[in-house]
Parts: C-alpha cells; sequence; structure tokens
C-alpha cells in the first residue's frame, strides 16, 4: 500500500525524541509506531459510555446478589442446602455471562 498523505503532529522536541526512542526500541520507524499505536485507540461515543455503565451497574447487582448468597451460606452453614445455593450460583454466573456477551 502506498502511503501518499502527510499527518502533521505538533510536539515537543522531548516528545519527537521520546517517541523515537520506543520507536527503535520496538524496531519500527516512527510513522510505524504512530499508525500502529492510533489503530489501538479506542474512541468513546456518549452511546458507548452508557452501554458500559449500563454493564456496570448490572455487574455491581450480580455482585451484591453474591455476597448475599455468601453471607447467607456463612450465616447458616448447617442449615444450608446445598442444591439451593448452587441454583443460585449457576442463575448468577448465567447472567454474567448474558452480560459478558452484550460486550
Amino acid at each position: 500500500m502506498s502511503r501518499t498523505v502527510l499527518v502533521k503532529v505538533r510536539a515537543t522536541e522531548a516528545e519527537r525524541r521520546q517517541w523515537q526512542e520506543k520507536a527503535e526500541a520496538a524496531g519500527f520507524s516512527l510513522s510505524d509506531l504512530m499508525r500502529r499505536s492510533l489503530g489501538k485507540v479506542r474512541t468513546w461515543t456518549a452511546q458507548d459510555r452508557e452501554a458500559a455503565n449500563a454493564r456496570t451497574r448490572e455487574l455491581a447487582k450480580l455482585g451484591n446478589n453474591l455476597n448475599q448468597i455468601a453471607r447467607w451460606a456463612n450465616t447458616y452453614k448447617t442449615a444450608a442446602d446445598a442444591i439451593q445455593v448452587i441454583a443460585h450460583l449457576r442463575a448468577i454466573e448465567q447472567e454474567l455471562r448474558r452480560v459478558a456477551d452484550a460486550d
């Protein structure tokens, strides 16, 4: 691929030196380092941010449920119904997978 467009970036001499040193240490040209680095940057939109916040809220709810189950199991060790605890833990696991798959 022929690269014919020049992109200018303002920087201090110290920044340019630092970037050049990083590029050389990685075995890249400065241009290659910049292209590779910018290719990894994730930009956020308001919609992305709201989706991430919604996932965080869901995960917090699941964490609270898990803490309640653990507290119950620790409080009622002798009366703990293992099947019931496992069923709740499986439900939490399924919900975690659902939230993770939404990402």
